[in-house]
This record gives C-alpha cells, sequence and structure tokens, in this order.
C-alpha cells in the first residue's frame, strides 16, 4: 500500500513549518535559505509554503515535469510529450508568478541525466545540453545545477546487475526476475531510469577514476569520462561549462531573468519550446529545438524578432533567426517601445 498520506502533508504541517520558521529560521534568517523536497505538491499548495508573507520556506522542489515520461512506475518509460511538458513547467511558472517562487532543475541524485533522457547524448550530446540549459535557466525561479550536469554528463553504461549500487534498482530486478520477466529486458529498464546514472563520480579528468579518487569507487566511473571531463571542458571555449557559465552571467546582467513576466508560445508545438519573459521595456524570447530536424519557430508578430539582438545561441550569418538546427536553443532580446 501507498503510506504518504500518513507522511507527507499532514493536516498540521503548517503548524510546525511555522514552528520551525520561528524557533529556528527567523533567528539565522540572512543566512539560510529553505528548500521543501515535496513529491505530488500542487501550485496551490506550493503557494501556501513559498509565499513570503506566510513565512515558511523560500521554495519547493516539485516533481511533476520529471514524472512524464513514465507510464505508472518510473520503470515503464514512454516517450517525452513536449506539449505536456511545456504545460506543466508553464502552469507553475504561472501559478507562482506574484508571490511563491520555483525551484528549477532537471537533475538530481535520484534523475537520469537529463541529455540522456530529454536531450540526445549521440552526436548531438553538446548541443543538446545547452538547449537544455538554455530552456531551463531562462525560466523564473532558481535554477540548480546538479553535479556533471554543466559538462554535459551522460547516463551511464552498467551491463549487469551487480555493477549496480542502487537499492532501488537492484530490489526491482530482483523482484521482476522471480516473477518471471527477462532479465535483459529489465536490465534494458534500468540502464535508461536507475539512479545510479546520476550517481557515478564526477568526471574531473581522463585519468583513471576520472580524477574522483586514488582508490577504488563506490560506483564504477562512466567510462566516456575520457572525452566528457572538467579539465577539458574549461579548456574549450565552446564546452557545455562555458555556456553554462554565459547563463549564470545572464541571470545576473539581466533583471528580466529574475523578476521578468513569463509567457508560453506555441503550447501545441511538438518540437519547439518557445516562451517570452518581459520586464518593463526589454522583452527576452526563448527557444528550444526538442529534436533532430531543423525547424522554424512560427510565432507570432515574428518580423519583430528579425532584428533582435541575439544574447544566446548565435545564428549562422544571415540566417533567420527565428530558424533551429538540431536541438540548438537560442535567446533573443529587443526593447518595446
Amino acid at each position: 500500500g501507498d503510506g504518504s498520506p500518513f507522511y507527507i502533508c499532514g493536516p498540521r504541517i503548517h503548524e510546525f513549518m511555522h514552528e520551525m520558521h520561528r524557533e529556528v529560521i527567523a533567528p539565522r534568517e540572512r543566512q539560510t535559505m529553505i528548500v521543501g523536497e515535496m513529491p505530488g505538491v500542487t501550485v496551490d499548495e506550493a503557494l501556501a509554503f513559498t509565499d513570503p508573507a506566510r513565512r515558511e520556506i523560500d521554495m519547493v522542489f516539485q516533481f511533476e515535469h520529471v514524472q512524464l515520461d513514465q507510464d505508472g512506475p518510473k520503470w515503464n518509460a514512454r516517450p517525452l510529450d513536449l506539449r505536456e511538458l511545456k504545460a506543466s513547467l508553464a502552469r507553475w511558472q504561472v501559478g507562482l508568478a506574484e508571490r511563491g517562487w520555483n525551484s528549477l532543475y532537471w537533475n538530481n541524485h535520484d534523475q537520469p541525466r537529463v541529455v540522456s533522457r530529454f536531450g540526445d547524448d549521440g552526436d548531438h550530446r553538446v548541443t543538446s545540453a545547452k538547449m537544455l540549459a538554455t530552456v531551463l535557466h531562462l525560466h523564473r525561479g532558481t535554477p540548480y545545477v546538479y553535479q556533471g550536469e554543466e559538462l554535459g554528463m551522460t547516463n551511464t553504461s552498467l551491463d549487469d546487475i551487480a555493477d549496480f549500487r542502487d537499492i532501488e534498482s537492484i530490489n526491482h530486478y530482483t523482484e521482476e526476475v522471480e516473477s518471471g520477466a527477462d532479465p535483459a529486458d529489465v536490465l534494458a529498464a534500468l540502464r535508461d531510469r536507475s539512479r545510479d546514472n546520476a550517481r557515478t563520480p564526477m568526471q574531473w579528468d581522463a585519468s583513471p577514476n576520472a580524477g574522483f579518487t586514488t582508490g577504488e569507487p563506490w560506483l564504477a566511473v562512466n567510462p566516456n569520462h575520457v572525452e566528457i571531463n572538467a579539465q577539458a571542458a574549461v579548456a574549450d571555449p565552446d564546452s557545455v561549462l562555458h555556456h553554462y557559465r554565459r547563463l549564470i552571467e545572464l541571470r545576473h546582467s539581466e533583471p528580466v531573468v529574475v523578476h521578468g513576466d513569463f509567457t508560453l508560445l506555441l503550447p501545441d508545438h511538438p518540437q519547439v519550446y518557445a516562451f517570452t519573459r518581459r520586464l518593463d521595456d526589454v522583452e527576452l524570447l526563448v527557444l528550444g529545438n526538442f529534436g533532430a530536424d531543423p525547424v522554424t519557430a512560427e510565432v507570432d508578430g515574428a518580423d519583430a524578432w528579425q532584428d533582435a539582438e541575439v544574447v544566446v545561441g548565435e545564428p549562422a550569418s544571415g540566417a533567420d533567426p527565428l530558424a533551429l538546427g538540431p536541438w540548438e536553443g537560442r535567446v533573443m532580446r529587443r526593447r518595446i517601445a
């Protein structure tokens, strides 16, 4: 059975949150940031927790968007429908716009690597990792960067159940095989969905064990650390790492990224993620191509963006700035009279 009703969002939760804020947070308020991990929370519930006037917590981790590519149990994967992803994230953007605050994330210690999950970890790994970062970081909220995400780290390759360390994965494998499932099929699901994908050692360099340790790591290093590592990323000005640095710089230099209104565009487009951010007379257009086919973002008022300043994802010389190559992302900026 499901025991979550007995320990998630109980009837006295806000009483306890107020007590914690009063006794623990308030005396140290300038030194703290409080984040609530809240599976199953709704937008309205999150607003009650994060409204500054209520003095509970600063932001929530919700899990709605990272459950869209599963059919029931997490092991039953299904293709991501971009329209569902856009609708989900937009609902949180709008719902918490006035008083609450969002946590923005693709990855954490329990999720598969996003470039393998929602992007293309093969030929378009770098481009899709940059696009995913661009789309996420240009939303309103506080972005979180999980270790290795800024390098474009991918899911790992574990060939045998003995290679796994995640107890959830091991238990699932044992239960399924004992019930008659094909071990190869169960392993295939684990490779896609296991938490071990997020828990391999950080890839610092191309040396044995990726510079993480001189001993034997608890979980094997991803073999692709020879190509994907921090040392190589620092040396490459076009790396995923430097793209993340650019996005962080943009957030610090452009108030519209932090405070601007959010408007979703093209909600029914199956491949293009498009939205605007607007603050006073500054407007940003954010575009992401979630596919390997080139596509043009046919947004309303497209002509007004033809001469806009491109601040992320410079197109080829003379190309339509609304035309996106495979897995490409772009941010444009204009002033509104």
